[in-house]
């Protein structure tokens, strides 16, 4: 259900939030191609509701990413990304999510990529704690068309923060790959972030930060290096609706140029 900015409405300061995201920003950055662009999303501390299920669908489109085909992967350019997020509450602490991931491009077709399955627990709010805290881990299959490393896993914390209209949150990922070339690299550092404004109740505008460093023992160089930057609008029109949408830019080489996504959810 992660990426609602709707969280708890508390006091916090300002310019300490402030300099914390300029730092990481600063010295963030991401190898796996922003979540491997099928679901692109900084995940907020809050889980789904006792009894409740999330449907999510995750929509993208490449407009300029890779053209050749590498490592015996499908070219990124032009290809659209259509993931459903299935998550449902247990009780107040703990929700599973489960993935569906497929891929469409011109002179493939419409192919499926895999699935991923997400526990995620989080501290209960009669915890009183100061900021939002929750972890997920996932772990999943994409087949090796799309992804050289088929099976992966992810630890994922996650820290938020809401104070008045300003929302953040930071999830500074861990992810290895299980089986496939990665497998060697062991756990990589994959941070995201992402910072909002509430216009009004019902509009948010923000920047959302994709990157990661590469193996926590042995940082990758730049070149090598993926960085992502999103432009957002989150809509809060109802609270059975989740409505993300943005336009995403690499910042190197390494990454996918142009990216356009749109997260819709219904909650039941």
């Amino acid at each position: 259900m992660g990426g609602c900015f709707w969280g708890n409405r508390m006091k916090w300061s300002w310019g300490w939030i402030g300099a914390s995201f300029l730092v990481f920003c600063l010295g963030a950055a991401r190898t796996t191609k922003a979540q491997d662009n099928y679901e692109i999303q900084v995940y907020g501390a809050d889980t789904v509701e006792p009894g409740h299920t999330m449907v999510e669908l995750h929509n993208n489109f490449t407009f300029q990413g890779s053209k050749n085909p590498q490592g015996g992967q499908f070219p990124t350019n032009h290809q659209w990304h259509e993931t459903i997020e299935i998550t449902h509450g247990f009780n107040d602490w703990f929700e599973v999510g489960f993935y569906i991931f497929t891929a469409a491009q011109n002179g493939h077709g419409w192919d499926w990529v895999g699935d991923h399955i997400r526990p995620r627990v989080r501290a209960p709010e009669e915890w009183h704690w100061p900021v939002g805290v929750s972890l997920s881990t996932e772990i999943g299959y994409q087949r090796p068309s799309f992804s050289e490393n088929t099976w992966t896993w992810e630890i994922r914390p996650i820290i938020d923060k809401q104070w008045g209209p300003w929302y953040v949150s930071f999830n500074p990922a861990f992810e290895k790959a299980l089986h496939g070339p990665g497998s060697s690299r062991g756990f990589e550092f994959a941070p995201s972030a992402k910072l909002s404004y509430d216009v009004i109740p019902q509009v948010a505008l923000g920047v959302e930060y994709y990157s990661g460093l590469g193996p926590v023992n042995h940082f990758d160089t730049f070149g090598d290096q993926q960085h992502q930057i999103f432009p957002v609008i989150d809509l809060n029109l109802s609270p059975k609706w989740e409505i993300n949408f943005g336009v995403g830019i690499g910042l190197n080489h390494s990454t996918d140029h142009l990216i356009a996504k749109l997260i819709l959810g219904r909650r039941f």
